[in-house]
This record gives C-alpha cells, structure tokens and sequence, in this order.
C-alpha cells in the first residue's frame, strides 16, 4: 500500500539513476523497508519478531547449507558424520550448534509473532491473506523441523520418526501403504533417511518464498498496530527507514545476544541426552519425545486414549493434533469483533491469558512422560485449547463491550490530533 504522502525515490548520482532505469531494485527497497514506506508511528517491540523471523530463516539456510555439504545420508554412516562435523570439520561444532539453536530461536520469535497476532487480532479484515500465508509457513516449518530432527540419526531421531509417521497408519483404509510409501519402507531407514535430507533440505526455500508472499501482502494494507485504528492521515505515520530500522536493530542485538549465550554456554541445554546415541531399532528409548517447539501438539495427540464408537483413539489423536493449528486459518470469520486491539477488550484480554497459560501447560504435559496425571492435565488443556477458538472466541465477539477506541492513532500517542473529528 502507497500512501499519498509516501517519500518517492529520487537518486541523485547519475550511476543510481541508471540503475533505476534499467532494474529499479534500490527504489524496490526503499519502497519496501525504507523512507517510502510509511507505517504507523506506535508499533511496538512486539512488532520486531517479524524481522527476527525472516533473520533466523536466513540464519538457518545459511548455516544448513555449509552442513549438508559435509553431511552423508546414509543410515550406516549418518551418525558417524555428524560426529565428523562436531570433531573434524573447521568450526563445525560451531555451525552445528548455530543451526540446532537456530532451529530453537526460530520457532520461539514466530511464537511469540504468532501470540502477538492472537492478542492485537492481526488475521481480522483486511489482512486475512497475511495470516493466511502465516499459518501456511508455520506448518512448513514444523514439517522442515520433524525431518531435520530425523537426519542425526541418533536414538531419538530414529523412533520419533517412527512415531510421528506410524500416525498415518491411523487413517482408515490408506493409512497403512500411506506410511510404507513414506518410509520407503516398513520401518525408517536408508530410503527414509534420504527423503527427509532431501525434503529438509528443499523446504526452507519454499518457506522463504511463502515468506516474500507474506510480506508483500503485508505491504496491501500496511501493518496493523497497537490500538487496533487504521491510518487516517499523515500525522499517524512515520517511515520506516530511519524510525523501524533503528527499533529492529535493537531487537537485534538483543536477540543476538540471548542466542549467542545458548550457542557458546548452553548448546546441548534444548537437546535431548538420548540423540548422542546411535539408532538402534531394537532399543526402545524409557520415553520418546519430539523437540519442545511441538510438545503442545504432542501432549494434544496423546489426550487421547480410549476409542469413541467407530473412531479409534489414535486417528482422534492425530486429527486433533493437525486441527489445532488447521483452526488458525478459520479465526478472521470466527472471531467478529469489529475491535481488534486486545487493549480495548476487557473479556478478550482474560481468556487470551487464560490461552497462554493453557498452551504452556500443554507443553509441559507433552515435554513429561505419559503417566496418568498428565495424560488427564492433557485431556483439560485440550479442551479448554479448543472451547476458547470454535466457542469462546465467537461468544466473546458478540457479547463484549469493548472500552472507547482513539479516533486515531496520532491521538492514542499523543492524547489529541488536530483532525479529530468534532464532536456529535
């Protein structure tokens, strides 16, 4: 989106106005993230995680790709070569860890990214495709993150694949040949190894270009904001270059800071012990568990334990599993408040935390072993997780009564704007 008053580029050095001319790309960025692109002058530190993301996307393909040119997918010697990166190759306990880590911060910016959308409403008209596109590069990221988990090969890598593909046996009738042509196999090994490098590998770059998708429908409407008020006039906006790049220059360092400290002193503190083990198909690990980025999910699949007519536990399992993030695609027409920020909706504001304490706690039963307790914690987190999106949410919308919004967002900043419109 171009506001009327957007800055336009103008090169002054005759090599740039060439350029211009010929492949307009610097007029490009400063379109996109510099002085002609406007946004609202009261976005938040909430609002940095969206550069932090593509940061740590970058941060991954870089470091995957140095990886993959020492690593072997092959069963026989894949652990043995991982070993070989830690020990042999020039700092490649360093890009190992910076790529494991990596993984880690990644998945804990777009969370938080997530949550922040969750509270402000950023999926509500008109930026439903924004969101839309969102969800679509969190499942592809969660796909890349179980297949990358797989190419250790150690204990762990071997039986959370064989966990997390025996759910397809699940599915009526295909289910079984489903998982078999997955595998390419019964059981994973060398095929299945070879198809998860190779699917990893692929999968950040089909994740980058959903991103540039994400980002230029970003820039149709603009960006949201705190309070929830669209963009009246000028006085609501500043550019984004030098205003946001300063603020996301911060965030950076700050983030760089936190992910420098769990790279050089706490590397191994988010992996599990049993991965530095070798596969070994005939060792069942005392408990299998995925990386702590899916345990809400998990602790979701195994709530559920007794079959419901026709329908065995275990498909119930995994269609809750994949509902729970497939009901995110739906909240622009489940939630129909016409308010967005979650600062001016008293109710909203309640059950929100009540959803973030919820979905901790899932984790943390997904993260434990599957005794009795938290298997029933589970079963109470589940269904409060899905009360709040396909009832709460829509109930909230119709019955709340939302506090008095500004009349613009240069008035919610500085407690008057000259444009205010008289009163009635």
């Amino acid at each position: 989106m171009s506001f009327p008053w957007a800055k336009e580029y103008k090169p002054s050095h005759p090599l740039m106005q060439w350029l211009d001319e010929k492949l307009p790309l610097p007029r490009f960025v400063y379109n996109a993230v510099g002085a002609g692109y406007p946004v609202p002058r009261n976005l938040n530190y909430m609002w940095n995680f969206g550069i932090l993301a593509g940061v740590c996307l970058m941060l991954q393909i870089v470091t995957g790709v140095v990886l993959a040119m020492h690593y072997a997918a092959n069963s026989g010697v894949a652990f043995d070569s991982v070993e070989h990166i830690m020990r042999d190759v020039n700092w490649g306990w360093m890009l190992r860890y910076a790529h494991a880590n990596g993984a880690s911060a990644f998945f804990v910016v777009v969370y938080i990214h997530i949550f922040r959308g969750f509270f402000y409403s950023s999926y509500k008209p008109p930026r439903e495709m924004i969101w839309l596109l969102g969800v679509t590069i969190f499942l592809l990221m969660m796909a890349t993150a179980f297949m990358g988990y797989v190419l250790p090969w150690g204990q762990m890598s071997f039986w959370g694949a064989k966990v997390i593909t025996g759910l397809f046996s699940a599915i009526p009738v295909v289910g079984t040949p489903l998982q078999q042509w997955l595998l390419g196999g019964f059981a994973p090994d060398n095929a299945a190894l070879n198809r998860f490098f190779s699917l990893h590998f692929l999968l950040p770059f089909v994740i980058l270009g959903v991103v540039i998708l994400h980002i230029w429908a970003l820039h149709i409407p603009g960006s949201s904001n705190p309070t929830g008020v669209e963009v009246k006039s000028e006085s609501d906006t500043v550019p984004f270059h030098p205003y946001y790049t300063a603020k996301d220059g911060f965030g950076l360092g700050v983030f760089a800071i936190l992910y420098c400290t769990m790279l050089f002193f706490l590397p191994n503190a988010l992996g599990h012990p049993d991965n530095y083990i070798q596969a070994n198909p005939l060792s069942t690990p005392a408990h299998i568990v995925p990386e702590w980025y899916f345990w809400p999910f998990y602790a979701i699949l195994r709530a559920f334990t007794a079959d419901f007519l026709f329908i065995p536990a275990k498909l119930m399992g995994v269609l809750a599993m994949f509902s729970a993030i497939l009901v995110w695609f739906f909240l622009p027409w489940l939630d129909t408040s016409p308010v967005r920020s979650g600062h001016y909706r008293p109710l909203f504001r309640k059950f929100f935390y009540l959803l973030v304490i919820d979905v901790l706690v899932l984790g943390y039963c997904g993260g434990s072993p599957a005794e009795t307790k938290y298997v029933l914690i589970s079963q109470i987190a589940a269904t409060y997780y899905f009360l709040h999106f396909l009832v709460i949410l829509p109930i909230v919308a119709s019955i709340e009564k939302p506090a008095p919004l500004p009349f613009s967002i240069t008035q919610a900043v500085l407690g008057k704007d000259d444009q205010t419109a008289p009163a009635a």
